[in-house]
């Protein structure tokens, strides 16, 4: 059987699927500050497309098994983050009831799920914005905000990715060379 990764890979994407449950946790749940979480999916790109490579003890060997054992950590990892953004944004998306501090103008009226999340936006003074882009309901403002949802999760993945291909071939020039234990070529 030829393998496309090595096994360290493998537990490789099992630890940034944990990463990115703790990022997603800590920046999308605990403390939402989204371009945090955004911004986070390069180092941790970086980090799995290393360590895929590491915990393959990769000391010889074909540079593309370098490159594709980063590649499918970091892929995971990145579907990973993309998921995690799609389901917190789902969450709140249909659980939204219109609930505003008292401070801000208090509760808003309207039918919890997408109805409050585009009234959200509206008494956020996006009316105008919407306009120009040719929403104008709750349906066109729907199909809006999860494209971009979506292509914000893309870009999740591309960004982690590229950085788990950088990591990989961090690893690929400083990597120990010498006896080591031979891995699967």
């Amino acid at each position: 059987m030829i393998r496309l990764v090595d096994r360290g890979a493998i537990v490789a994407a099992y630890v940034g699927i944990g990463m990115a449950l703790t990022v997603g946790v800590s920046f999308l749940l605990v403390i939402p500050i989204e371009p945090i979480y955004w911004s986070l999916t390069i180092p941790a790109g970086l980090l799995i497309g290393y360590y895929a490579n590491q915990r393959s003890n990769r000391r010889t060997g074909p540079w593309i098994r370098i490159v594709s054992n980063a590649v499918f950590a970091a892929a995971v990892t990145g579907v990973t983050f993309a998921l995690l953004l799609l389901g917190v944004k789902g969450l709140f998306f249909v659980a939204d009831n219109g609930y505003r501090d008292a401070s801000t103008g208090g509760s808003l009226t309207c039918r919890p799920g997408a109805d409050c999340v585009y009234q959200r936006y509206l008494a956020d003074g996006r009316g105008q914005d919407f306009a120009r882009a040719g929403i104008s309901d709750v349906g066109t403002f729907t199909q809006f905000y999860w494209s971009q949802q979506l292509s914000t999760s893309g870009l999740l993945i591309v960004l982690t990715v590229t950085a788990g291909v950088a990591g990989g071939l961090g690893y690929a020039f400083t990597r120990p060379r010498g006896q080591g234990s031979p891995v699967e070529a």
